[in-house]
């Protein structure tokens, strides 16, 4: 992948972060990163959306687990761009397993265990073209730049 290629991911803050208030603390740290929110929405996930987004899951034993547990509370979905955005989201979201994520990441400093752990984050380009399909229609992802953007990343 060439260096500087700019991405879409998708970031939904999950139930036990909007419980917790760290909707602002989740997207904040991504976008102090240097990650530009391109979509943004507050919703509950209806169980039909979290089989489709869990799909690769499906047939797993903690598949069920998932499903219900994203539609139990409302969620924050967003779509954040930028140089690379889904190695960087993940980077600094942290491991899935928050007892293996490095200290200042989102998992890293909030989050106890696998099953809370804050926030889901695409794990590839593919991925997240087809998770960002699921919840935004494509006229409803901004195209704009910020004036800090030259101050982040070399034009």
């Amino acid at each position: 992948m060439a260096e500087n290629t700019i991405q879409k991911t998708l970031i939904i803050v999950k139930p036990d972060a909007v419980h917790r208030g760290l909707i602002g603390t989740v997207l904040g740290k991504l976008e102090a990163r240097g990650l530009r929110v391109a979509a943004l929405r507050l919703m509950r996930i209806d169980r039909s959306l979290a089989e489709r987004h869990y799909a690769v899951h499906k047939g797993k034993p903690f598949f069920s687990g998932l499903v219900e547990y994203i539609g139990s509370a409302p969620v924050v979905v967003a779509v954040f761009e930028g140089p690379n955005a889904v190695a960087v989201a993940r980077a600094t979201i942290g491991a899935t397993n928050p007892a293996e994520a490095a200290v200042g990441t989102i998992r890293g400093d909030f989050a106890l265990e696998i099953s809370r752990n804050l926030v889901h984050g695409s794990d590839s380009v593919e991925s997240a073209n087809h998770e960002i399909a699921l919840y935004f229609r494509s006229e409803e992802i901004s195209d704009y730049r910020r004036a800090i953007d030259p101050w982040l990343t070399e034009q």
